[in-house]
């Protein structure tokens, strides 16, 4: 599904990621926006709103998914797999996506947080593997 014009700003630097994120803005009404980005912070691929900077929702979710991961360790001593925040207008939840990089995705409040993670976890593993794969064997 295509991104209606003036809605979303579509950037990546991935193809193949950039293909899942699309898919997923499609399965999962009320949705209106992901990304990519490597552990450190770098965005690899995004499908945002106007009103969310690439780059720095990148650098913020890098910040956050640090934050998961030692409480998931300190309460648990387990690995990180998904932070929900829940905010007055919509959702912001960021999933593990692999060793080196994490999904995060943006919906409205009346979104069907089920199936969001239905579609999303799923999502995850496969922009995951696709990271993992390396560049040769997708070409």
């Amino acid at each position: 599904m295509a991104v209606p014009a003036g809605t979303a700003t579509a950037r990546t630097l991935e193809p193949d990621v950039m293909t899942e994120l699309r898919t997923l803005r499609a399965r999962v009404p009320r949705l209106t926006g992901s990304l990519v980005a490597s552990v450190d912070g770098l965005l690899i691929a995004a499908d945002l709103p106007p009103s969310v900077e690439p780059s720095t929702m990148a650098a913020v979710t890098s910040s956050g998914l640090s934050l998961a991961h030692r409480i998931a360790q300190t309460a648990h001593g387990g690995a990180f797999h998904e932070v929900v925040i829940r905010g007055v207008d919509g959702y912001v939840v960021t999933y593990s996506a692999g060793p080196t990089a994490s999904l995060t995705v943006l919906a409205e409040a009346g979104v069907n947080v089920g199936r969001l993670h239905l579609e999303a976890r799923p999502a995850a593993r496969g922009i995951a593997a696709r990271l993992e794969t390396p560049r040769r064997a997708r070409t």
